[in-house]
């Protein structure tokens, strides 16, 4: 098996990979031998799918020796991607299946067609998906029904909000111990 490649995608108006928990995932995993790609999006305002798709293929450069991991907007990225898209894994974090009834979300285009959940499935060895109750964007209904369709390891916490600068998380300890965890039976 070719070296372990991961990529971390923000989520909308976040796209800063500098904040948040993106740099420690990044260098946890840099321990852990992983090449790690986390670049600013291009479209960062409205996360466009015809904008992200393609540069998480062409310039990230995911693949099926990869791990996904997406934090809201990046969240769903992967799973769209995931349609038409082989990956090793996905961690998605804060993530909805619906535009929330936010005009700027259903500018995103991710949300333009049904969900093709079968096919998520099958593009990729394991998805982890982390939810916070506490979460001020995400209803927590969301991340629940899509852990109901793809029968995920599936983490919910009460007090992590949208796990980012509004509860100050730096770190993500959970997040690289699941990957780690998880590409280790890939190896096996």
């Amino acid at each position: 098996m070719s070296k372990l490649k991961a990529v971390i995608i923000p989520g909308n108006e976040n796209t800063d990979i500098s904040e948040n928990w993106f740099p420690y995932v990044k260098k946890e995993l840099q321990k852990h031998g992983f090449s790690v790609s986390a670049y600013n999006m291009p479209d960062p305002k409205l996360a466009r799918k015809k904008f992200w798709l393609p540069f998480i293929i062409n310039e990230l450069k995911a693949d099926k020796n990869t791990v996904a991991i997406g934090h809201s907007s990046g969240a769903v990225a992967i799973l769209r991607l995931l349609e038409t898209n082989k990956l090793l894994g996905a961690v998605i974090v804060g993530a909805c299946y619906t535009d929330l009834g936010d005009e700027m979300e259903k500018k995103s285009g991710y949300y333009d067609d049904p969900w093709r959940w079968k096919k998520i499935k099958e593009n990729t060895g394991w998805i982890v998906q982390f939810a916070s109750q506490g979460d001020p964007y995400i209803p927590i209904t969301e991340p629940r029904y899509i852990h109901e369709k793809l029968n995920c390891e599936y983490h919910e916490y009460t007090d992590q909000g949208h796990f980012d600068a509004d509860v100050g998380k730096k770190e993500f300890p959970e997040l690289v111990e699941v990957i780690l965890r998880k590409t280790k039976k890939s190896k096996n």
